[in-house]
């Protein structure tokens, strides 16, 4: 049994405040999605750093968005935000407890 489903692809995004971007698809659909909720973890908890977060850019052969750490998000994700970014933010309060979270220094 096969299961297809749709890739989609970031095609341009904006900032719009802060750590929310606003992205549109390559089926010219657009998602503006408050990112902070999920900044958590050794791998999300540095873009806490608003300088951080805003050193953001496009993936060109994965079609999503990239930081400089690696960090990056499946674009069908991005763009089925609405119906998945509840699981993705519940899923995220727990990696805080995880071993080798750099907590930023302000916290």
């Amino acid at each position: 049994m096969r299961v297809l489903h749709k890739l989609h692809k970031v095609r341009k995004f904006d900032p719009v405040a802060p750590f929310t971007l606003r992205a549109q698809f390559d089926d010219n659909s657009v998602q503006t999605i408050d990112f902070e909720p999920v900044l958590r973890g050794e791998l999300y908890g540095p873009l806490r750093d608003p300088g951080f977060f805003n050193q953001v850019a496009p993936d060109p052969q994965a079609r999503t968005l990239i930081w400089p750490n690696g960090a990056d998000f499946d674009p069908a994700t991005l763009h089925d935000w609405p119906e998945c970014g509840g699981a993705f933010i519940r899923m995220a309060r727990g990696w805080a407890d995880q071993p080798g979270y750099n907590r930023p220094a302000s916290v």
